[in-house]
């Protein structure tokens, strides 16, 4: 039997009516998030200073942040001469030697001192002007006199919190004391005790209030990395909400009644004898899966993964055949509309070559023909987010098949999926993602893996230039091109500007003519119109061009087995997804392939770590995990997964072994008590947690 523990919901309580807040502060304190008592709560310090360890005065060290305690011995306000600028000046003895405290145009700080008081002051220690005895500059400081028993900040580990315009570090900090003595005792817990005691979890209260007001003892670096048994517990709590909406989604899915497709396969087996190739074997178990799911009487919510030129897209396309041969319609959705053209470009000729019907569908583009989309005419729409707008109809849309995994959420899905009845659902990542954050972003859904490549895959040697090494480049492209294959040229913008000075694809196609006179040069970037960019990839395709300069228009869907080197300039620019997306252009052949990096200086050290990782690895989940490490979670994903609710405590890299324990719990919790009736407060707050995200519990 699981036990609740009781409180009070503070997440209604405005901050203004907290004591030492107001209208006034309270308005500051929404630019940084902070409108309820709750939100002030899980205002977390950034970081930590410990400032108990108090030191004498004669003991102090230049460029140390120390504390020390002394009795006031003067508080004057001083001009400096011919300058507009006041200095109030502080002097403090504690019998081995003075020190100056210095504030900057601060002159009303002197009503707050008086000659005989006793006080702390912490802060980075000086020389004075005449080098003899200490000072420091807008130190932090305690009046212990007055009131000995407050001692917020300083002769402690003191909490340290961002800032805004018109509120000080001190100031949060006292109104965050204040809080926790006075509201710290309603804070009610709605993660279950038993969850709590198996994970050997502290209590919410008890966490709240050591995270912000640490005991001494505690260790400031586990402090400071947010990795204390108290941080562990927020985090814990996130995690938890997290992956408890994902578990009542998925169980959700599952008791929905969906399409149980019938093939008779004739379709799917024309598909499968017109390929070029033969399916792997992974390829081949995979697609098992989803035929699988497709002939189950609920609907699909599947995950496929795996590495770049691992083949997702045909099995995407053998599951779309699957759909339009039982007379259902499918919607293929990516990101970008070069993505989406790329994949038309693909597989239109294919689908026709079967009888069936495929359209493209995309913001930009003026002929849409929404009217055989509802009538059903069309059995393949591939397109952007333009397919979840108003406006768009399916007459009987069964399959919804979504690439390039992070960039959708599961926002996007909900909206894509509201265009049926609780159609199948099939999620291909692009780019292979770290399994922890496919169970943090997927996991609702099955997961499939395509862990091997076509038998002719072979891997690419990657080598790093400088731009010194233009003449080396230039014979690497000559012998290429004279064996008979065919190079890439990536730029990463189409042309120059006065904002940037990268290089450009324009010009570059230029400078390659004027270099290579006697090779065949094309240029290929986002403007030019999809039709022409078709033409111009398909001569490519056919050995018409011997070398092409692009943008990452060529990212993903392209298919040159004859390209055997990518030239990419300001390498340094591009992200390491990007990078390894684009090397999977090349050795798509039975040919080995090469993928030149060209860097220019000066670049940062994150940079560098980049192209180290390109030039030693092929392995595109490591190149995911290093990519993760480098770049942090939130900005590996940005604001892209626009579906997941924010995690402002949990750090999903470092917190990996808690978020594994906090999705097996969410898990056996909804496994039990799927609508979660027996707790109320845990289904409060975690319908909070996802407010305006998905909806988690059906109503009426």
């Amino acid at each position: 039997m699981f036990l609740q523990q009781r409180g009070k919901d503070l997440s209604d309580l405005q901050i203004q009516y907290i004591k030492g807040v107001g209208p006034q502060r309270a308005k500051l304190l929404s630019r940084l998030g902070i409108k309820t008592v709750k939100d002030a709560l899980y205002y977390l310090p950034h970081r930590y200073e410990d400032r108990s360890n108090l030191k004498k005065i004669s003991d102090l060290r230049y460029g140390n942040v120390e504390t020390v305690s002394g009795r006031v011995i003067s508080a004057e306000v001083k001009r400096l001469t011919g300058r507009n600028l006041k200095i109030f000046e502080l002097t403090v003895s504690d019998g081995s030697g003075l020190l100056k405290g210095k504030w900057f145009n601060q002159p009303f700080m002197k009503k707050n001192f008086r000659v005989g008081q006793e006080v702390m002051l912490c802060g980075t220690v000086k020389k004075t002007y005449s080098g003899i005895g200490f000072e420091m500059d807008n130190p932090e400081y305690e009046i212990t006199s007055d009131d000995g028993d407050l001692l917020i900040h300083t002769n402690r580990v003191v909490p340290v919190y961002r800032v805004t315009s018109g509120l000080s570090v001190r100031q949060i900090r006292s109104i965050m004391f204040n809080l926790i003595n006075t509201c710290i005792k309603d804070v009610y817990d709605p993660i279950p005790v038993e969850i709590l005691r198996k994970n050997g979890l502290p209590g919410l209260s008890e966490s709240l209030s050591q995270v912000h007001f640490p005991d001494t003892g505690i260790d400031i670096g586990f402090l400071n990395r947010g990795v204390s048994e108290f941080h562990r517990r927020l985090s814990f709590d996130e995690l938890f909400m997290l992956e408890l909406g994902l578990a009542v989604m998925k169980r959700g899915s599952v008791l929905e009644k969906g399409i149980a497709f019938n093939p008779e396969g004739r379709l799917l087996k024309r598909l499968i004898d017109m390929l070029p190739f033969r399916l792997t074997k992974a390829q081949e178990k995979v697609f098992t899966e989803i035929l699988m799911d497709m002939k189950r009487p609920h609907p699909m919510n599947r995950l496929i993964q795996g590495d770049v030129g691992c083949g997702k897209t045909v099995i995407a396309l053998m599951a779309m055949t699957v759909a339009a041969e039982c007379g259902y319609q499918s919607a293929l959705m990516v990101p970008t509309e070069i993505l989406a053209e790329q994949h038309y470009i693909n597989i239109h000729s294919v689908v026709e070559d079967l009888g069936l019907k495929i359209c493209l569908l995309t913001g930009s583009k003026k002929e849409r023909p929404l009217g055989e989309i509802a009538s059903g005419e069309i059995n393949i729409v591939v397109g952007t987010h333009a397919l979840i707008q108003e406006g768009v109809m399916f007459k009987n849309l069964g399959l919804v098949v979504i690439d390039e995994q992070h960039r959708f959420g599961v926002k996007q899905r909900a909206l894509l999926r509201k265009k049926a009845i609780d159609p199948d659902v099939l999620v291909m990542t692009a780019t292979p993602i770290p399994r922890t954050l496919a169970l943090t972003l997927y996991g609702d859904l099955d997961y499939s893996f395509i862990d091997e490549l076509p038998p002719n895959r072979r891997p690419v040697e990657t080598l790093l230039f400088s731009p010194g090494q233009k003449e080396a480049i230039y014979r690497f492209i000559r012998e290429e091109i004279k064996e008979g294959r065919q190079v890439y040229v990536v730029y990463p913008v189409i042309e120059e500007s006065e904002k940037t000075d990268l290089r450009s694809a324009i010009r570059g196609k230029a400078a390659f003519e004027k270099s290579f006179p006697e090779f065949r040069v094309g240029l290929i970037h986002g403007r030019i119109k999809a039709q022409e960019r078709e033409e111009i990839m398909a001569s490519f395709k056919r050995g018409e061009l011997d070398l092409l300069v692009c943008t990452t228009v060529i990212e993903v869907g392209v298919d040159v087995p004859n390209a055997t080197l990518m030239l990419i300039i300001h390498a340094e620019r591009f992200g390491l997804a990007q990078l390894h997306q684009l090397r999977g252009r090349v050795g798509r052949g039975a040919h080995r392939s090469y993928c030149s990096l060209i860097a220019y200086e000066p670049h940062r050290e994150e940079a560098r770590r980049r192209l180290d990782i390109m030039v030693r690895s092929n392995d595109g989940f490591r190149i995911a995990e290093e990519d993760l490490n480098i770049r942090g979670p939130g900005e590996f994903f940005g604001t892209r997964q626009s579906g997941m609710p924010d995690l402002k405590i949990a750090n999903i890299v470092r917190d990996a072994r808690l978020l594994n324990k906090a999705r097996r719990e969410a898990f056996s919790l909804i496994d039990r008590d799927p609508d979660l009736k027996g707790f109320p407060l845990l289904r409060k707050s975690l319908e909070a947690f996802w407010e305006g995200k998905v909806e988690l519990f059906k109503t009426g």
